[in-house]
C-alpha cells in the first residue's frame, strides 16, 4: 500500500510540474521566449520594482533611450506604486511576475492564477489604468494548471538569454561576455532589479546595471534595436485585448 501511495505521488508530480516542464521550458509550447524582428530583442527585468536599483536602472534607460519590459511583483508594487507610475510614464511595459515570488510548483492552479497573477495584474491596473497581459512565473515554472486556466488570460513570456545576474559569484567580465555571445535577433534577456528573493545576492543588481551600460554600448554600436516584449512579438501577441490600449492617465494612481 505504501508503494502505491509512493508510485502515484510520483506520477502526480511528473504530471503536474514535469511534465509543464517539458513543454514549456525544452519544447518551448504555449510560451513566448523569442521574437521575429529584424535586430531586435527585448531586456526584461524580474523581482522589482525595488526602490534602490530600480531608479538607477530606469535611468540608464532612459539614457540610452531603451524601452524595457519589467515583470513585477505585487507585493512590491503595492509598495511603491510610484516606481510603476516611472516606469509606466517613461514608455516601458509591465507584466507581472506574480505577487510574491513563489513557485507555481507548490501552488494550486486556482491559487497561482487567482491569488498571485490575477491580484498582481489587479494592483498594476490600479496604478496605471492599464490591465498587464504579459505573466512571467517565478523561475519560469508552470503547473500543469497553468498550462488550461493562465493561457486563458495571460500571454506567458519566458526567455532566450539569461547569464545568472542575480549572483555576485557570476563576474562582471563573465556577464558582459556571456551577454554579448548569447544575443541574437530576436533574443528575449532576462535580468534582475532585485537582489531580495530566494537564492539572490542582494547587491546583484548594482553589478547587473554596471555590466548592462557596457553591453548597451556595444549593442547600439551595431545597430540592434532594444524593445518592449511586445513590440517584439508583434503579431505573435495579439488576441487579449490587442496589447490592452492605455484607458487613463499614466501619471494618476488609481489606488
Amino acid at each position: 500500500m505504501i508503494q502505491k501511495l509512493i508510485n502515484l505521488s510520483i506520477d502526480v508530480m511528473i504530471l503536474y510540474m514535469i511534465v509543464p516542464f517539458i513543454l514549456t521550458r525544452i519544447c518551448r509550447w504555449g510560451v513566448h521566449s523569442k521574437g521575429k524582428v529584424a535586430k531586435g530583442i527585448a531586456f526584461t527585468f524580474d523581482d522589482g520594482p525595488d526602490p534602490c536599483y530600480t531608479p538607477k536602472l530606469l535611468d540608464l534607460l532612459k539614457e540610452r533611450e531603451v524601452k524595457a519590459t519589467f515583470f513585477v511583483l505585487g507585493s512590491k508594487a503595492e509598495k511603491y506604486p510610484e516606481l510603476i507610475q516611472l516606469m509606466y510614464r517613461e514608455g516601458h511595459q509591465i507584466g507581472i511576475h506574480n505577487y510574491t515570488h513563489t513557485s507555481n510548483w507548490i501552488l494550486f492552479p486556482w491559487t497561482s492564477k487567482r491569488e498571485q497573477a490575477d491580484r498582481t495584474a489587479d494592483i498594476v491596473e490600479r496604478i496605471t489604468g492599464e490591465r498587464p497581459i504579459f505573466y512571467r512565473p517565478p523561475w519560469g515554472l508552470l503547473n500543469l494548471g497553468d498550462l488550461l486556466l493562465m493561457r486563458k488570460s495571460y500571454r506567458i513570456a519566458l526567455w532566450s538569454v539569461i547569464v545568472g545576474d542575480w549572483k555576485l559569484s557570476v563576474s562582471a567580465e563573465k556577464m558582459k561576455r556571456a551577454l554579448l555571445k548569447r544575443i541574437k535577433p530576436g533574443s528575449i534577456v532576462v535580468l534582475h532589479d532585485s537582489g531580495d528573493t530566494l537564492g539572490a545576492d542582494e547587491e546583484a543588481p548594482r553589478h547587473m546595471i554596471a555590466v548592462l551600460k557596457e553591453v548597451l554600448e556595444e549593442i547600439q554600436m551595431k545597430g540592434v534595436k532594444c524593445l518592449r516584449t511586445d513590440e517584439l512579438l508583434g503579431k505573435e501577441v495579439r488576441g487579449i485585448g490587442d496589447v490592452v490600449s492605455r484607458a487613463k492617465s499614466p501619471g494618476q494612481v488609481h489606488m
